[in-house]
């Protein structure tokens, strides 16, 4: 449980569960990577943040996380801003799920899952019912059961992305931030993990996730953020964003547009493809 102190471990539905206002940064003596970004992410939201290379995307998330100080502005995790609240407090209300494994420790995939329950582990004591069963949800939700005792170094790069999301998702956080999580990933767990991430919100918890897949994010999110050039040139819903006037001065004149019936929203949505124009 959450200590008194730190409140509540998840928001309600629609409550604010996380904000950024007025974020700057710049790393070392180069430009400004994000600049004057305000966000609101409210529990229940699955919230894509698109934007071509270089657009500040990761960067707002590291600064969101609380991993970056700003060079201006401030983030609250609920009601308190994010660097007051202590690490341990913090990783029992938010988690992230980076890129890529940098380093590979010397873990099977089911202790380097059980890792996520560190917040919660309690102190002396082995782990509880609740903890093993959160491990086992996760690892079947990223599709890991068969290779709970297979060493992390013996899986292939998409293996490991799905490694990433099961730990994060055996924190059980409110407010889960994602980093390009279909790096890697074959069609069909694309899908997965983009499933597994908007079922979050179905929960009731805030899911931001950063993606270069414009089609995966118009079949899952319930909010979409275009980024350009370090601030946010579009927020709104999948209709509102996924379209050529607001596209095209970002991703340039070579997408083609049309759109899909999507089960689970009962309503056509918007994809978008690269597309060779002349």
């Amino acid at each position: 449980m959450v200590s008194p102190a730190e409140g509540k471990a998840r928001p309600k539905p629609g409550e604010v569960a996380l904000v950024g206002k007025g974020l700057a940064f710049a790393y070392e003596s180069g430009p400004d990577v994000v600049r004057g970004v305000n966000l609101e992410v409210a529990a229940g939201e699955v919230l894509c943040i698109l934007g071509p290379n270089g657009a500040g995307k990761s960067t707002l998330l590291r600064l969101l996380a609380g991993l970056l100080v700003p060079a201006a502005g401030s983030v609250c995790l609920g009601d308190k801003e994010i660097r007051s609240i202590r690490p341990r407090d913090r990783a029992r209300r938010m988690a992230l799920v980076p890129q890529a494994l940098f380093a590979l420790p010397s873990l099977t995939v089911g202790e380097f899952v059980s890792q996520g329950r560190y917040a919660h582990a309690r102190l002396f004591r082995g782990p509880s019912p609740a903890d093993r069963a959160a491990v086992q949800r996760a690892l079947a939700d990223a599709d890991l059961g068969t290779l709970e005792s297979r060493p992390l170094d013996a899986l292939s790069g998409g293996q490991r992305q799905r490694a990433l999301v099961a730990r994060a998702m055996a924190q059980e956080p409110g407010v889960i931030l994602v980093d390009e999580p279909t790096n890697s990933l074959d069609p069909r767990h694309q899908i997965q993990v983009f499933q597994v991430i908007a079922g979050l919100g179905c929960e009731g918890r805030a899911a931001v996730v950063v993606t270069h897949d414009l089609n995966l994010a118009s079949q899952f999110a319930t909010r979409l953020v275009l980024m350009d050039a370090g601030q946010i040139v579009a927020d709104g819903s999948v209709h509102e964003v996924l379209r050529p006037e607001v596209l095209g001065p970002v991703y340039g004149p070579d997408l083609a547009f049309g759109s899909r019936r999507v089960d689970g929203w009962n309503e056509d949505r918007p994809y978008v493809i690269p597309w060779r124009q002349g």
